[in-house]
């Protein structure tokens, strides 16, 4: 099995002024399929190369740093590139909402800590909603590491933002917590809320 760049299903310019077109470019195109390329290339010819992303990541040799940084690289973005949509409609349902009050007290709670996970996050890596024994929880990881790996904080992720320097420096440069608050006006609660269902 080889993986192909998965296409977004908007344009590059779709969600300005928030994260912008050229970055949105840069991103897709260079970095997501450079994970792409370097995935193939790290599974041929090896046992991963029948397996599908979700059992290469669960089962992953850890010290395998090829495999981890592009099946990592190629997941999360995959991911990323799915939670957003310019769409102001995009309804958050009610079971997620219930969930995320149950789990938070609130979404301004939920907000707050999930926008410090990915502010306090030194270097480069990812902010994470999962459902991890039935209850949503925020996580970080470093890199292009996840939750669903070995060595992860556990759970399924169902909302990633990525706080690489290469996904807001264009627009936003040092300003990392702008950017943070920026994606959660272009974040498809329709989508997360159909992840959550399908996990949980």
């Amino acid at each position: 099995m080889s993986f192909n760049l998965p296409q977004l299903e908007y344009s590059y310019d779709a969600l300005e002024p928030h994260i912008d077109a050229r970055t949105m470019e840069i991103h897709h195109s260079k970095h997501h399929q450079g994970y792409t390329n370097k995935l193939n290339a790290a599974i041929e010819g090896t046992e991963n190369e029948s397996k599908n992303i979700l059992d290469i990541l669960s089962e992953l040799d850890m010290s395998n740093m090829a495999l981890r940084n592009n099946a990592g690289g190629y997941y999360n973005h995959k991911l990323f590139w799915e939670v957003m949509n310019p769409a102001s409609e995009n309804i958050m349902s009610d079971e997620l909402k219930s969930a995320i009050v149950d789990s938070f007290s609130s979404f301004e709670n939920f907000k707050d800590i999930f926008s410090k996970a990915a502010a306090t996050r030194f270097g480069s890596g990812w902010a994470w909603l999962c459902v991890k024994n039935g209850k949503l929880d925020v996580c970080s990881t470093p890199n292009q590491d996840n939750p669903l790996m070995p060595d992860g904080c556990g759970g399924t992720p169902i909302l990633g933002l990525d706080v690489w320097e290469h996904a807001y420096y264009l627009n936003y440069q040092n300003r990392r917590p702008d950017y943070i608050n920026a994606f959660f006006e272009v974040i498809n609660w329709g989508v997360v809320s159909k992840k959550y269902s399908q996990v949980n």
